[in-house]
């Protein structure tokens, strides 16, 4: 493709996204599409012959648009907001243009200063002090990967230079809220802990890690001769969102050399707003934390800012220097190699600094703002509805509900819950998620998308009401 060829192409597909944005409300939030539906379209070859670009185009809309559920649907509420804002999106969209690598700091200066830049940016809207230094990184999951590897390098003086874990001589242990992600799990056993080590503390009525019984479980492992290591605390878990107590988990974890890691995947994109930082009132105790910027605050997938306190300990665990990457400026500037496991990375910060720009802090306080007071009207509506429950409190913008009709047993309970919301989805006029909460089948209500208004919730509410009856 020449470029004048992509310039005519470029703007069709410019065209083609600024549509779908505008008539996305008009689809079927869940995809209608049976497994296999697509890939029964799909030639079993690749195609031997270039294809005309506008052929491309054309199979965009027949094949690939079926078989799509739409997050950027304003009747989208199901798992969390993921927002790719237009402005964004255009930063992606130059990243994936200018084709650069960030090998080093010389291989694209601006690649690593911007991302220095904005990255700081983000410190300071969320209230951060100035000691947290930030990198960004794919997804929460690689960066609860690499808190959990650091943890584990301080706790062992280095071993990796060493035997590794297996030459330690007592368990490591890992500790984390019984409602915390399942990505902590996968992150300990990556990190070599085994699953014999993870343990997964009790939680308040809340829902949320009680500080008593992880320094119960503290104790009790020093007493059986292993060395406790870390601990993953959660600020807004998946299913509830709850709140595990920082400040409280920090107190049982001072004069120790246990790391404490905080998951703000989602809800840390609420400390934007002076009135949410309460939710994780002790944050400056911790050694690392994780946000998601392309969850609830609106850069595009994928970007993800792990902030460190000790940004020298990181690069000694995560660095690599062979010759051909070694340049004069080394010393005096950042290596981001040097901040996470891929050796090579994407221009990601230009799409989070697009969106600080195009958005200003003022725009993305407005839309938080008003997801939360949306949470807040439906929560009421659920609660005072006959029949209704919510399960949890809404601290942030995720209700879990469930419909009771009477004299059901637990166990028609949850056909019933899993019936009704499985009606609703493929009903298309919008998406939620079913889980389970204290082992009984509820239903998540995430509010959030870019577009969703008060009009849109009260949709939805009607479009339970009358599922539930059917």
């Amino acid at each position: 493709m020449t470029p004048e060829e992509f310039r005519k192409h470029g703007h069709a597909v410019v065209d083609w996204i600024a549509d779908y944005r505008a008539k996305v409300a008009e689809r079927p939030v869940m995809a209608q599409t049976a497994p296999g539906d697509i890939k029964a379209r799909l030639p079993q070859s690749p195609p031997g012959q270039p294809e005309p670009f506008e052929a491309v185009l054309a199979d965009l809309d027949t094949i690939v648009m079926p078989g799509l559920s739409h997050w950027q649907s304003p009747a989208f509420f199901g798992y969390f907001p993921c927002n790719g804002t237009l402005g964004s999106v255009l930063g992606d969209y130059v990243s994936t243009g200018l084709g650069v690598l960030g090998l080093a700091w010389q291989s694209s200066p601006a690649l690593t200063e911007v991302e220095e830049v904005a990255t700081d940016w983000l410190r300071q809207m969320v209230g951060l002090s100035d000691p947290w230094q930030g990198v960004i990184q794919d997804t929460a999951s690689t960066s609860t990967l690499l808190a959990l590897i650091c943890a584990r390098e301080r706790a062992t003086n280095y071993g990796l230079g060493r035997g590794g874990l297996q030459a330690e001589p007592h368990a490591l242990v890992v500790y984390t809220s019984a409602y915390s992600h399942s990505s902590v799990d996968k992150a300990a056993l990556l990190a070599g802990f085994g699953r014999e080590n993870i343990r997964h503390i009790a939680c308040d009525g809340a829902y949320a890690m009680r500080a008593d019984a992880l320094a119960t479980a503290i104790v009790d492992d020093r007493a059986a001769g292993r060395v406790p290591c870390a601990v993953v605390a959660t600020t807004g878990t998946t299913t509830t969102t709850a709140l595990d107590p920082v400040r409280a988990i920090a107190d049982v974890l001072a004069g120790t050399t246990i790391w404490l890691h905080v998951d703000a995947a989602m809800a840390g994109s609420a400390m934007v707003l002076p009135e949410c930082r309460w939710m994780w009132d002790g944050i400056e105790a911790a050694d690392s934390l994780v946000l998601n910027p392309h969850k609830w605050l609106g850069a595009a997938f994928d970007c993800t800012t792990y902030f460190v306190r000790d940004p020298e300990h990181l690069v000694r665990v995560m660095s690599t220097n062979p010759s051909y990457l070694q340049s004069s400026a080394d010393g005096r500037v950042k290596n981001y190699r040097d901040w996470g496991i891929p050796l090579g990375r994407r221009f990601r910060a230009l799409k989070l600094w697009f969106l600080i720009r195009e958005q200003g802090v003022s725009g993305l306080q407005a839309r938080l703002r008003r997801d939360l007071e949306n949470a807040r009207w439906l929560a009421g509506q659920v609660s005072a509805a006959p029949g209704w429950r919510v399960l949890a409190p809404v601290p942030l913008q995720t209700l879990c509900v469930r419909h009771e009709p009477p004299g059901l047993s637990p166990e028609a309970m949850d056909r019933h819950t899993q019936a009704w919301c499985d009606r609703l989805n493929r009903s298309g006029q919008a998406y939620l998620t079913p889980a389970t909460l204290d082992g009984r089948w509820m239903v998540r209500v995430s509010i959030g998308s870019e577009h969703t208004e008060r009009a849109d919730v009260e949709r939805l509410w009607a479009a339970m009401q009358h599922e539930v009856t059917r």
